[in-house]
């Protein structure tokens, strides 16, 4: 990603960065992919996603927009009144890890019986004022598109430094993403990632806050 996109995106925000959601597998793992199993880089790393009795699933993996050696991974309670009640950070409990790039795991250790796999595909640079009418999976940089545009769930995040680094939006969804039975992992909702963004270092990416409609 060019030096002037990046400052656009999360500098000047006058840009984003917009991902989809393909259902063709036949393709590489393109951007990242959504559903399916985790990461390999996870595999014996039960220790470091699980906390005592409480499970995680794997939700999607991203290869990060502006390190490309990097991807990060979103895990999330199985037991979703424990991220229901703890939604906005420092309590949110969706688990937001950044790792070297990796492939697709052939354990189900982490695997969501609800997600069907999906491939996230390359991701196509926006007007962000534009980006907030379109429907997307993933929106990087720019500003977010909020459910409730209310100031605590930046309260912290703003105390210690963090900025918007993107949004997973459910709005977003293919139709053959969630199985049967299922439901939207977020509530039709949106989730949205923070980061420690320096002039040349994006750090620390942490799960900021998730609504719902």
């Amino acid at each position: 990603m060019p030096v002037d996109n990046k400052i656009n995106v999360l500098v000047e925000r006058t840009d984003s960065i917009v991902y989809h959601a393909e259902s063709d597998l036949r393709k590489d793992q393109g951007k990242g992919w959504i559903g399916g199993n985790a990461p390999d880089f996870f595999d014996e790393q039960d220790d470091l996603i699980h906390e005592g009795n409480q499970k995680y699933v794997f939700y999607l993996t991203l290869v990060h927009p502006f390190k490309p050696e990097s991807m990060i991974s979103i895990f999330i309670p199985e037991d979703y009144e424990e991220y229901l009640e703890n939604n906005i950070y420092p309590n949110c409990s969706i688990k937001v890890i950044e790792h070297p790039i990796s492939t697709e795991s052939t354990k189900e250790r982490f695997t969501n019986p609800g997600l069907i796999k999906h491939i996230i595909s390359d991701g196509t640079l926006s007007n962000d004022e534009k980006s907030m009418d379109q429907s997307f999976l993933i929106k990087v940089g720019g500003n977010p598109r909020l459910i409730q545009n209310e100031d605590y769930y930046f309260t912290k995040l703003r105390e210690e430094s963090f900025s918007f680094l993107f949004q997973v939006d459910e709005d977003g969804y293919p139709e053959t993403l969630i199985h049967d039975d299922y439901s939207y992992p977020f509530g039709f909702g949106s989730l949205y990632i923070f980061a420690i963004i320096g002039a040349t270092e994006i750090e620390h990416p942490v799960a900021g806050f998730w609504q719902f409609s």
